[in-house]
Parts: structure tokens; sequence; C-alpha cells
């Protein structure tokens, strides 16, 4: 395996990745709190986190990727304070809080795919690991971490050394930023919520009574915790999110992690930077500013991997800037990657006697040591660039293609074959032939999608199979 670098939020350095279990890794990244659509900001980060897996994957490794759900206890004050997320969302749309959970659960899982971003694999809701949730807060109340206040179980931070070690801001600082939404009640600001008390006189359609303290819900924070211990056990190697989230969530979860395990949690903490709105502005759901895939791409008649591709060209610790001059750059050059690679669909045997093995390692490994320098993706995409327009022979941009792919996921080769499919007038025989082939795919009849393949390149047409059931084809 090469060697593969990244920054570690934690020590502030590139670090060469090792994983706790040789050739395999540990991989949570938090997920959506589905209580709207995520905005394009958040889809940038769960774009970051694909290029990852994707990277450590071309690399060898295996990987076991676990994405929460929130669909309980995010308040809109990151400090305990506010209403839950899913509930506002419920009164909004006149909804149960679970059908807000379920609905955008799918949407989400509809903008991940449009983009290409392989899904975890495992996807698992707080709402499913509430016995976790609390079994992690006993053992925590057991060792002395935690009190009680009048709405909730607190975690004393106070306990815990080294409690910005995620940070790396001064405790006063992170004082000052907790005052803003403090609790009289608590002891020190930055103290957080582990179990709130359903409010008085006031029912909730998500709490739960199954536990020591009462009627009430697990905070925000408590969740990640209890499903990357739960799930990935002694397999904590990388734990992603966005800037965000090193402050207040992560450095919660490093807390109530170790606390109670008296173990390091996480080796690796990858953080990918905000999106921004032009003039340098965060967007966001709370500040109203926010754009969907749906609306900024869709509707515009834009393919989502447009905004991929746009991802792709601006490294992920830098802020990205987003405009609509941007996005029809990025969709120029999407359109240009896609026109140029669909030159090289059709491999003759005299561009096969050319390829040289010598000079596809030769890009490689110039490519791999752009991904591997904490995932410099636009170092990469400049190599694909350089290979593309170079005097090398056909053969070998085919194979270039189909390998960096692997990490760009801009489904470079199928939407080539597209282009060439547009260009061509296939006979109503051949998609016949194309159609029974599918069924068979689908009915595992190998051999037989084996011979309709022959059939069709045999009258002159090249066919291409996507990971959708779903085909190309050209005349050659």
């Amino acid at each position: 395996m090469n060697k593969l670098f990244l920054y570690n939020t934690l020590t502030r350095k590139k670090e060469e990745f090792k994983p706790i279990k040789k050739g395999e890794v540990g991989l949570y990244t938090c997920g959506p709190t589905v209580y709207n659509y995520a905005h394009i900001g958040n889809l940038r980060s769960y774009l970051f986190e694909d290029i990852l897996k994707r990277v450590l994957l071309y690399n060898g490794y295996k990987v076991k990727h676990v994405m929460n759900i929130t669909d309980v206890g995010h308040l809109t004050g990151d400090m305990d304070m506010g209403e839950d997320k899913l509930e506002i969302g419920a009164k909004r749309e006149g909804k149960t809080a679970w059908q807000i959970a379920e609905f955008y659960t799918k949407a989400f899982r509809d903008d991940i795919k449009k983009l290409n971003i392989k899904e975890p694999d495992v996807w698992c809701k707080a709402t499913d690991y509430i016995k976790e949730q609390i079994d992690l807060i006993k053992i925590l109340e057991k060792k002395g971490y935690t009190y009680k206040t009048s709405d909730g179980i607190y975690y004393d931070t106070s306990k815990f050394k080294n409690y910005n070690k995620l940070s790396h801001l001064n405790l006063e600082t992170l004082r000052e930023g907790a005052r803003v939404e403090i609790n009289d009640e608590k002891k020190n600001p930055t103290d957080f919520a582990l179990w709130k008390f359903s409010p008085k006189g006031e029912k909730r359609q998500m709490e739960w009574n199954n536990n020591p303290w009462g009627m009430g819900f697990p905070g925000w924070h408590i969740e990640c915790s209890a499903m990357s211990l739960a799930l990935l056990k002694d397999q904590l190697d990388i734990h992603c999110g966005g800037v965000d989230h090193i402050n207040v969530h992560h450095t919660n979860e490093i807390a109530q992690s170790e606390a109670a395990t008296g173990k390091k949690f996480f080796n690796y903490w990858l953080h990918g930077a905000f999106l921004n709105i032009t003039g340098g502005k965060k967007m966001a759901k709370s500040a109203e500013n926010f754009l969907t895939l749906e609306n900024a791409f869709i509707k515009k008649g834009i393919d989502p991997l447009v905004f991929r591709f746009a991802c792709l060209q601006t490294h992920y610790r830098k802020p990205m800037e987003y405009s609509e001059e941007a996005m029809k750059n990025a969709e120029n050059g999407l359109k240009k990657l896609y026109n140029e690679s669909e030159k090289y669909l059709d491999i003759d045997k005299g561009e096969m006697a050319k390829y040289s093995e010598q000079a596809f390692r030769k890009y490689q490994a110039i490519f791999e040591d752009a991904i591997n320098d904490d995932l410099n993706i636009p170092q990469a995409l400049s190599v694909f660039w350089r290979l593309l327009n170079s005097n090398e022979n056909a053969t070998l941009k085919f194979f270039v293609i189909n390998s960096f792919d692997r990490v760009f996921g801009l489904r470079i080769a199928i939407n080539a074959a597209e282009i060439k499919q547009l260009r061509s007038d296939i006979p109503k025989d051949i998609k016949e032939f194309a159609e029974k082939r599918v069924q068979a795919r689908k009915d595992g009849n190998w051999n037989i999608a084996d011979e309709i393949r022959k059939k069709i390149e045999d009258r002159g047409y090249k066919i291409m199979d996507s990971d959708d059931n779903k085909y190309k084809i050209w005349k050659v």
C-alpha cells in the first residue's frame, strides 16, 4: 500500500495514516439532522468524505463506513438551548416528527445518489440507539462526570483533562462562546446535556421513560459516541465532519467517550471547510440563505455532478465560494471533460499495440502522490487534464479515465458514452438486444448477457453498463 498522509485536526499537522487494523479502516462521518433538506454547503462536507472513502478504497483498504442520522435531540442552540429541530419541522409542515425524519432522510439519500456519493456501509438512526445512549450516560454517571439540573443530566467538562485538545482554543475562549446560550444552572458554560427532561406540561413526540432520570430524550452529542462505539468498537480510525463541529460537537464527543472508556476516541479527525455565498457569508439554514441541490441545479436543468466537479477543484480544507458564474464555469469544464474523454472510448488493435504500461504507471504514480497528499484532488485533476491534452495513445487515456474516475466519481465513461450515443442512430433490434441483456444481468444469467453483448458488438456497436442497470450504446 502507498503511504497516505492526512491533516489531523487533533494534532494540527499532516500525518501518515496508520490504521488500527492492517488493511482495514473504521470511518465515522457525522450525518444530517433530518428536519429539512440538506443545503449544498452540507453536501460539500459529504462530498469531501466521499473522496476520502474513495481514496482509501483506491489504496486497497477495506473500509467500514458508518454514518448517523440525527432524528432527535438536536436543539436549535448547540449548547442545549431552544427547541428540538425535528419538533420544529413537524410544526412547520403539519406532520409528525417521525414523518419529518423519514421524509428528509429519503431526500438526503436521494441527494447523495445524484452526487454519486457512495452510501455508508451502515446507516444508524439516533432513535434506534436510545438504549446504547442511556447505557453510556450511566457509565459517565457512575464515574462522577455528571450532575443534575432542573432540565436534564449534564456533563461536567471541568472534570475532563484537555477538554480543548481538538479545538486548540484556550478554555476561556470556549467558555465565552458557550456563554451566549448559557443555562444558569450549569456549573461551567461549556457543560453540555447528556439527557434532557421533557418540558413540564408539554407532550413531545419523541421521548422516552425507560431510564433512571425520567421522561426525556438524549442530547445531540451523546448519539455519535454511542453509535460509533457500538458499531466500530475497536476500529476507531477516522472521524469526519464540517469545521463547525470542531469546537462543540466533536469536542464533546471526545470528552464523554474518553471519560467513559478510558481510551482514545478516534486517531484521526478530518474536517471540511465551509461553502460560502459570494461575499464570504457562510451558507446556513438559520440564515435562510441556503440553496438545495434541487433549486440550485436540478430545476435549472444542470447535472448535479457539476457541483461535484466544482467541489473537486477546491481543496476540502479551503473555504469554497458559490456563485452562479462559478457553477457555469464548472458546467462548461465538465462538459469539456466528457467531450474530450468521449474520443477514447473505442480502442482499436493499433492503439492497443501502442499502449505502454510504463507510461500508465508514470501517470498513476503522479496521481497517487496527489490524492495521498491530504486528498489533493485539484492537483490530481491537473494530472488528468495533462494526460488528456498529451500526445499519449488512446488506450492509455482510456485506462487512465477509468482508473482515476474511481476517485473523482464523475461517471466520466458513462457520460462520455451518452454523448457518443446521442450522435448515433441506434437500430430498434440493437436496443431490444440491450434490454434483454439488462434482464439477463438482473437474473444473474451472466453467460446469456455475455452472448448478447457479443451479438451487439458483432453488429458494430459498443455497449457500456452503469451501476443502476442502465446502459449506453453507440456505433463504433
